[in-house]
């Protein structure tokens, strides 16, 4: 405003956002804000953007989703870590496939991670790993039972072990699931994760 920088809106225009770009990011400095929808409306108007994209967790451009958007969808939900388990190995080892090395060189660079399996009697019973996409230091927590070994906990087991996985490599536990799978929802709190947002889903309103 005035030839200052009070604020900033990005918006995806790569991979899966070349046809849909979307916004996922809008900020303006607290001094500003009694202008915000104007600076909205500024942004709106250069940006190009047909959708959104964005955390509930993001106070400022929630309030624009549901002033602007429309068709609004619950993508996923985001976990924080919230309580430490102790949950029981039932005789199973956790061995890491992927380096250290390797794994810290992801966490430097915003991109990859590294994958861990979870044996029981030398035999693979599930699979999981870090990635590490999100802005330092979070790193997203996933993983999968094979299906004669689910509902015994050690889905649980295993995001707890990864958990304490990312906390020794410097970096936060997160996590995402979809709202409709119960199971994995179930599994997450298990270890201690607490659901803390959505990601949600728009498409910008025609007016």
């Amino acid at each position: 405003m005035d030839g200052v920088a009070v604020g900033f809106g990005t918006v995806a225009i790569g991979g899966p956002w070349s046809e849909r770009p979307a916004i996922y990011e809008f900020y303006v400095r607290p001094e500003s804000r009694a202008r915000a929808f104007a600076l909205f409306d500024a942004f709106l108007s250069v940006c190009g953007a047909k959708r959104f994209k964005m955390q509930t967790s993001d106070e400022l451009l929630a309030v624009m989703l549901h002033t602007f958007g429309t068709n609004i969808e619950s993508e996923k939900i985001v976990f924080c870590d919230h309580v430490t388990t102790d949950l029981p190995s039932q005789g199973t080892v956790l061995k890491a496939l992927t380096p250290e090395a390797e794994v810290l060189s992801c966490i430097d660079q915003r991109q990859g991670g590294g994958e861990w399996v979870l044996e029981l009697d030398g035999m693979t019973v599930a699979s999981g790993g870090l990635l590490f996409h999100y802005n330092v230091p979070y790193g997203d927590v996933y993983m999968e039972v094979q299906e004669p070994f689910r509902r015994r906990g050690l889905g649980s087991y295993l995001v707890q072990e990864l958990k304490r996985e990312c906390y020794r490599l410097g970096a936060i536990p997160a996590a995402r699931c979809s709202p409709t799978n119960v199971a994995s929802r179930r599994t997450l709190q298990a270890a201690g994760m607490t659901p803390f947002a959505h990601i949600l889903t728009a498409e910008l309103r025609a007016d």
